[in-house]
């Protein structure tokens, strides 16, 4: 079955920024002016159970406007762009159907880019190439695929193992290089209205990121990774990996103090924002719109309204 084109979402107004940019507040006021519902762009508020260090918006929230791919997998289920645009396309075709607004919201750039320009179905996974092929070091993987696909080298982060076995896969089953297979990515697609970004400057993003940081562990995100490596199944990579759980993970099993967690998940979420903005930047679909210290998620709100016209 072939994967949703971004045609299933051409009539969606689209609200993303770099992590801690504010998007939760702003879409909830951009919702109740237009009537609309939010899909959520997040590989981690996927999660049912990771609700501190993911930020995902509080109950209230979610009864203030429905939500739809929050809480949608259990926390050892893999997650994957596909999976993550079929279910968009779905939710997506309900709000419509039941004349509602959709506005899609968050940050996550890889899903950001699969819903803008598509995303190739690819070879079905091979259970015994791909176990060979997650035993090796990042190092060797990197080897690998710098030999037979440099363009895929560039594009993927040295540390994401998932993405760099993927790529050597599609290699491996059909003798040609998944940047091939995903010319379509560097090909914009035609919108109804712009997206935006908002595009606060470093410090203050920085400022933001620090607070929210701590403000998440000491809301208790220690003790939601007790919880979630008290279940009965193992954690999947994505959970066990993403910003904040790795750390408090670690602190849980002795390796780092509960400052040092801190101080080391702050550090990587700047970095996580920094590759944010350089996507948000890459991606001609989406305009920034500058933030300023003091500009009220219900002044962004109307700024962007004005922008597309629907205030």
């Amino acid at each position: 079955m072939p994967l949703p084109s971004p045609d299933a979402f051409a009539d969606a107004l689209l609200l993303s920024g770099p992590t801690a940019s504010g998007k939760t507040a702003v879409a909830l006021e951009m919702a109740d002016r237009l009537g609309a519902e939010i899909v959520s762009v997040d590989a981690i508020t996927v999660y049912r159970g990771l609700d501190i260090g993911s930020a995902k918006p509080t109950p209230a929230e979610q009864a203030r406007v429905r939500h739809h791919l929050i809480d949608v997998l259990w926390p050892w289920e893999a997650g994957s762009v596909a999976a993550w645009l079929e279910r968009a396309a779905i939710a997506c075709a309900d709000i419509r159907a039941r004349g509602r607004r959709i506005l899609v919201v968050g940050g996550t750039p890889l899903y950001l880019k699969a819903m803008l320009r598509g995303l190739f179905a690819g070879p079905t996974a091979d259970r015994d190439l791909r176990a060979q092929l997650e035993a090796l070091p990042l190092g060797e993987l990197q080897v690998k695929l710098a030999a037979v696909d440099p363009r895929a080298v560039d594009r993927i982060a040295a540390a994401d193992r998932k993405r760099l076995v993927r790529a050597l896969e599609v290699w491996e089953l059909t003798g040609r290089p998944i940047s091939d297979w995903q010319q379509q990515f560097d090909q914009p697609r035609p919108r109804t209205r712009p997206g935006f970004w908002l595009d606060w400057p470093r410090s203050d993003l920085h400022d933001r990121i620090n607070r929210r940081v701590e403000t998440m562990f000491a809301a208790g995100l220690v003790d939601e990774c007790r919880r979630l490596v008290e279940l009965d199944r193992p954690l999947a990579r994505e959970v066990k990996q993403a910003a904040g759980y790795a750390e408090a993970l670690a602190h849980l099993r002795g390796e780092l103090t509960l400052a040092e967690a801190v101080t080391q998940t702050q550090t990587r979420t700047r970095q996580l924002a920094k590759r944010q903005i350089t996507w948000l930047r890459h991606l001609v679909e989406l305009q920034p719109l500058p933030v300023q210290t003091g500009d009220t998620p219900a002044a962004l709100a109307d700024r962007l309204l004005a922008q597309w016209q629907l205030a």
